[in-house]
């Protein structure tokens, strides 16, 4: 998903003397953790935005800006949207993901920036959701609005279908010294997501899954907040297999952000996703 702008490039006016030329013509951020580096000429590229006003050359302004312990200019915001808020700064456009989920936040980042093009590009010209947003299944933002859904009507599926997707979702994370990677200490997170439509994830989990995340919800409507009660991944795969569900997509992410200010050691973090379908053409045989 590509969205772009029409607005200009502008470059920064070449001053005269010493004492406006106080930034480097490649800069190095912080932003949250997570460090970039960029030109100087993309943070100013779009005059009146938030990182135009700070990097503009005027008397010493590199002075005034926060620091890291490494000499970065630190920025206190979402380190990992901050990669999309720079792809604008350099090319007026931003490419997401399909099925974003992030959209509003990097919306909220937008305005913080204050890049008003941008801004205009993530908010819908018709101001209307779309059905991945209506057919969003945690429970903190379906339960508090209506139950419809901009979604195949339930009239037209039986309440008992056997067929659908289920995914399991892991975290992991460990800590690297900086000496030697043998070093490492892993440390598992004990606990398997699993999200699907309740009457799939109980048929197979049984009384495996733990509810207490969201409870009493009827077996029709769908949850990204159930996890399981032991730790193994290869019994949940074993379950599923069991109740004829097969492995069709996987993804994972790996983070990395230090420690603190003080050491070179950085914590890894790595966040996977498995998808299992069930085919609707095999309990319609058996019907």
């Amino acid at each position: 998903m590509a969205l772009s702008g029409n607005c200009r490039t502008y470059l920064p006016p070449r001053e005269q003397g010493t004492g406006l030329h106080s930034f480097p013509e490649v800069v190095e951020l912080n932003v949250g953790g997570q460090v970039y580096f960029t030109r100087h000429s993309t943070l100013v590229g779009t005059p009146h935005s938030l990182l135009w006003k700070m990097f503009t050359p005027k008397r010493d302004t590199a002075n005034d800006l926060a620091k890291d312990s490494k000499g970065r200019f630190f920025i206190d915001r979402d380190g990992f949207l901050f990669r999309y808020i720079l792809d604008y700064l350099r090319d007026k456009q931003v490419v997401l993901p399909d099925h974003f989920p992030e959209k509003g936040r990097l919306k909220r980042e937008a305005e913080y920036f204050q890049l008003p093009d941008l801004v205009k590009l993530l908010t819908p010209d018709d101001n209307k959701q779309s059905p991945d947003d209506y057919c969003h299944s945690d429970y903190e933002e379906v339960s508090q609005g209506s139950d419809t859904r901009i979604c195949p009507p339930s009239s037209l599926l039986p309440s008992d279908r056997k067929w659908g997707f289920i995914t399991i979702g892991y975290r992991g994370s460990c800590t690297i010294g900086r000496e030697s990677q043998a070093d490492a200490k892993f440390r598992r997170v004990p606990r398997i997501l699993v999200c699907g439509r309740i009457a799939l994830v109980k048929e197979v989990f049984g009384e495996s899954l733990n509810e207490s995340r969201d409870p009493d919800r009827a077996p029709e409507r769908y949850t990204s907040r159930f996890y399981l009660k032991f730790k193994h991944l290869e019994r949940a795969f074993d379950m599923l297999s069991e109740c004829g569900f097969h492995m069709v997509a996987c993804n994972s992410s790996v983070t990395a952000s230090f420690v603190n200010q003080y050491t070179d050691d950085k914590v890894w973090s790595s966040y996977t996703e498995y998808v299992f379908y069930r085919k609707y053409k095999m309990f319609q045989r058996e019907m």
